[in-house]
């Protein structure tokens, strides 16, 4: 593995699907960063992947994660195989990049972290919006204090998904629903700003496959505070974000865990903007932390960390529970 921060980071790719397309495109931004290789199950997927990308095709897992070319492993598989997907690479020494949701349960979230930490290697949730530029400046709105002690929260995520007949999402053997895919991102920002809720209220509206349609979330957590937080996968919703404290709020517009402006109002009426100057998807920032990792010899982000992901998880989890929904795979 390279180790001087001038040379190029070489990515292998673990499933070559959609978001693992975007992720290559949005490196093309940066500089230091290169596609080496990339594998699937299908060796004809992976070379379509790679003549668009570049990079070594391989036609299995095994032999992406031995190449020793490759600095990192970029885990973009279905949800359920995240787990078995992510101990191979971290097992073969490769640090990992994993797409979110970081796996199906905290059982395997846990069993993940546990095998980084055993080999001594570099693992992180690619859950993207923790590292983008707003969000770096709604944390530090935050910690400044300028709204007062933090009260509230509402973050809703809403596609038009179920009917697209997209098998990730309606699937329960691919752990479908709108929770875990798109549910995670109120939930991590939820997180990121207030921390483990100390209880946690959900009501769902369950397809007829099992799966969750719309989820909604009331947490609440030991300083008074509230997040209301919706998902949904039948409708369209505004997809926006607001951190209320005593002294004003914060608003993020559509949609707020993409790059977007946003705006601190103030109860004296005063409005401050932070307008959206950002070029590309949003999903080089943390390739460039996730670099900067390995390059430091570190194992996890300090902006997420695997007690983060592991807590996050467990969040899911308790949702889940509470609406019911189980997946035909788990124990």
């Amino acid at each position: 593995m390279s180790n001087s921060s001038s040379e190029e980071f070489n990515w292998g790719i673990l499933g070559p699907g959609g978001i693992a397309r975007a992720f290559a495109k949005d490196l093309g931004f940066i500089q230091g960063h290169a596609i080496a290789a990339v594998g699937s199950r299908s060796l004809e997927n992976a070379q379509k992947f790679s003549d668009n990308f570049g990079g070594v095709a391989y036609g299995s897992y095994e032999e992406l994660v031995a190449d020793p070319t490759v600095d990192a492993i970029y885990v973009a598989t279905p949800h359920p195989a995240h787990h078995d997907n992510v101990i191979l690479a971290l097992n073969a020494g490769k640090p990992v990049l994993c797409e979110k949701p970081f796996a199906v349960n905290a059982k395997e979230a846990q069993a993940m972290v546990d095998a980084a930490s055993r080999n001594s290697v570099a693992l992180m949730e690619a859950m993207w919006a923790r590292f983008l530029p707003h969000y770096a400046k709604v944390r530090e709105i935050v910690d400044s204090g300028v709204l007062g002690p933090i009260l509230s929260i509402h973050a809703d995520h809403g596609q038009r998904l179920a009917d697209q007949g997209i098998a990730r999402l309606i699937d329960p053997a691919l752990a479908g629903g709108a929770l875990l895919d798109l549910g995670i991102y109120p939930i991590s920002f939820a997180h990121m700003v207030l921390g483990n809720p100390s209880q946690i209220t959900s009501s769902a509206i369950m397809t007829d496959k099992g799966v969750d349609a719309q989820t909604s979330m009331i947490f609440s957590y030991d300083n008074g505070a509230q997040a209301v937080l919706t998902t949904t996968m039948i409708e369209q919703t505004p997809c926006r974000a607001v951190v209320a404290g005593l002294n004003g709020w914060l608003e993020i517009d559509r949609t707020f865990y993409n790059p977007a402006a946003m705006r601190v109002v103030l109860n004296d009426g005063s409005v401050t903007e932070y307008p959206n100057t950002y070029t590309g998807h949003g999903l080089r920032e943390q390739a460039e932390t996730f670099k900067q990792l390995v390059r430091s010899g570190k194992f996890e982000s300090e902006i997420l960390t695997w007690a983060d992901t592991v807590d996050i998880m467990k969040t899911l989890d308790t949702v889940r529970e509470q609406i019911g929904l189980k997946y035909p795979f788990e124990n």
